[in-house]
């Protein structure tokens, strides 16, 4: 059996499909006479489309990821799933003006022309290779163009079994297609490492399809049948490693190749930890499993390092939702001993300890996401996030010092969040402008499929919808769109627009300023000097000498209450106690200088220690040879 697994756009081009590496590893190894190959159709297009238009890295960035929220990128291949190359331009046009530049609104368009003659290629390519069957991944915003390519084959091949799986095939969704969409033959839902190798060996052998858990299929009558899905997700040791060959290859032979450095794709767990006991109201990952479950230290260490072995790659992207906290004592320190310098992204907890970051930066973690998502307790709360905006803080900072570069996002429109609960943190957002900023302004969140919000409506979201750009894209009534959507409109909650616009302005500020800042401290012993260059602060050098200002700033290395430091700090020089009121105006003075960040009750120090990852900053050299702000200012490295 000759099975073609194919990833269309707009899978990101800098990464391997992980999905279609296990899933080539699961056929080549389970099921006896099968052989799987992989179609870049991403990077076919990427070549196909510059042959053609004036077409950039940032553009394919900006339809595979960056317009998510809006469907851009649906919404392009939506003319070849209808076989109509002006397929609702006019809505389209309608919905977007004022939301696209003119320049974006005009490519846009053009692609949404052009691209049926891509997917009758590529389809064309598809028969000619003559598999038994073809399965297609759909992640994000490769819906319409995986559906269309099925669609072009079908009609091309009307033998050849096609079949549609990834995270939007999950659940009700998967379900969907399947009934919509009748080119489609099957649809693998849930982890398919499993599931299609059963698929694979129940056509090969012409055996009932009923016991493949999770998968959709024809009926006798040609309806759409949907097995049971699984209820337990697999365990680790029936988690392959990906097969990647064949994608360095075509990206060097690519344009693409111009664009991006390659990354390899690692899995070491599934699942959240984390929301097994408390999960975010917003968060709809893990789909059908929340359960956490990793892979054995040794398995996940061999596999790391046969893929950067294999590829001659370095860079790689951890795709767990969050990092097995086991992993800091036993993985990472074999990286770190390993002869490989890696470059890793990964997403953690916020109130991950500093020692624990300091061993994700030695073992080459040089980009985290630890899911900050705001600064105030309260929000956090709503959230069900488990930490508070000092511990949020706290990780920027402390990120900074260990040279980790923090991505994360600033969201709102919680119900139950107040301008009150904003207020306090837009104030304080100059003083940590040293510090990582969001990566974009605040978003409203938007209402996930499998999220807390979907599943309850009590939790404060009624009457939702799919988004808007899922009735522009696709030709179904409002209930089938409700099942195949996996992000919905609702009534706005929480904030009022004056409260996001005064947030969204100082967070504009944090971006703009962000190079230009600094603020660090040296602990000298006898005494801990201070370093500030920010616009909002006139102060350019403080020295902390008296015993109980530097106790107290020590123990602002972790969020304290004000009667906790005063508690604590009187401890340590016992001869220089002060009160609680004492302590209090001693915060409210290192809060209006910047010193200290507060939510809560709580304060924490925002000075990383003064390291030499600070010379890592793109400016330096402009700073290096500038004039002092004051002659007095000393230069630290």
């Amino acid at each position: 059996m000759r099975v073609l697994l194919v990833n269309m756009p707009w899978s990101p081009i800098d990464l391997p499909s992980l999905a279609l590496g296990i899933l080539k590893r699961s056929v080549d190894e389970r099921v006896p006479g099968a052989r799987a190959e992989v179609l870049h159709a991403n990077l076919e297009f990427v070549d196909w489309i510059t042959a053609r238009t004036e077409f950039t890295g940032d553009d394919y960035e900006y339809y595979s990821l960056s317009s998510y929220f809006m469907g851009c990128g649906d919404w392009v291949f939506s003319s070849a799933l209808y076989d109509d190359p002006g397929w609702r331009e006019k809505e389209f046009t309608e919905v977007m003006r004022g939301k696209l530049k003119k320049q974006r609104m005009e490519m846009t368009r053009e692609l949404h022309r052009i691209v049926p003659e891509f997917v009758d290629e590529i389809a064309r390519r598809i028969v000619a290779h003559a598999p038994d069957v073809v399965g297609f991944t759909s992640t994000f915003q490769q819906n319409t163009a995986a559906l269309a390519a099925a669609r072009r084959v079908k009609q091309l091949a009307p033998h050849l079994v096609t079949v549609m799986g990834g995270a939007n095939c999950d659940g009700a969704q998967g379900a969907a297609v399947h009934r919509n969409f009748p080119f489609v033959d099957h649809v693998v839902r849930g982890e398919g490492e499993a599931a299609f190798p059963q698929l694979l060996t129940a056509l090969a052998d012409g055996t009932d399809l009923a016991d493949v858990p999770g998968l959709c299929h024809r009926g006798p009558g040609g309806e759409s049948v949907a097995n049971p899905m699984a209820t337990r997700p697999l365990p680790p040791a029936a988690i392959l490693p990906p097969d990647y060959s064949g994608y360095f290859e075509r990206l060097a032979a690519s344009a693409a190749r111009n664009w991006v450095e390659p990354k390899l794709v690692v899995e070491g767990a599934r699942g959240c930890w984390w929301g097994e006991k408390h999960h975010c109201t917003f968060c709809g990952l893990n789909g059908s499993f929340m359960e956490f479950r990793s892979k054995s230290p040794d398995t996940f260490y061999e596999e790391i390092i046969d893929l950067a072995r294999r590829h001659r790659v370095l860079d790689m992207y951890v795709v767990d939702n969050i990092l097995d906290m086991g992993y800091l004592t036993t993985v990472l320190p074999r990286i770190i001993d390993s002869e490989y310098d890696l470059r890793l992204h990964i997403e953690i907890k916020a109130n991950m300890r500093r020692a624990q970051l300091r061993t994700l930066a030695d073992a080459g973690m040089i980009y985290v996401q630890p899911g900050i998502e705001s600064l105030n307790h309260r929000v956090l709360d709503l959230m069900d996030k488990g930490v508070s905006g000092c511990q949020n803080v706290r990780m920027l900072r402390d990120g900074a010092e260990t040279g980790l570069s923090v991505a994360w996002n600033y969201l709102h429109g919680f119900p139950g969040e107040s301008a009150a609960d904003y207020e306090p943190v837009i104030a304080q957002l100059p003083a940590l402008e040293h510090l990582d900023p969001p990566v974009d302004l605040s978003a409203r969140i938007a209402i996930e499929r499998f999220s807390p919000y979907f599943e309850r409506p009590e939790l404060g979201f009624t009457g939702l919808r799919p988004e808007e750009h899922y009735r522009f894209t696709y030709d179904l009534p409002e209930d089938e769109l409700y099942d195949l959507a996996y992000v919905f409109e609702a009534p706005a909650r929480g904030i009022g627009e004056p409260t996001v616009t005064a947030l969204n302005d100082a967070l504009a500020a944090w971006k703009k300023h962000h190079a230009d800042a600094r603020l660090t401290h040296d602990d000298l012993g006898d005494r801990i000097v201070l370093v500030s260059r920010r616009r909002a602060f006139d102060w350019r050098t403080r020295e902390l000498t008296d015993p109980f200002e530097r106790a107290a700033f020590r123990l602002l290395d972790q969020p304290h209450t004000p009667a906790a430091l005063a508690r604590k700090a009187a401890r340590q020089v016992p001869g220089a106690a002060r009160d609680e009121a004492a302590v209090q105006e001693l915060l409210d003075a290192w809060t209006a200088l910047g010193i200290v960040f507060t939510d809560g009750g709580q304060y924490v120090h925002i000075a990383p220690a003064a390291v030499n990852e600070d010379l890592l900053r793109l400016d330096f050299m402009r700073h290096a040879h500038a004039p002092l702000a004051s002659p007095a200012e000393p230069v630290h490295a």
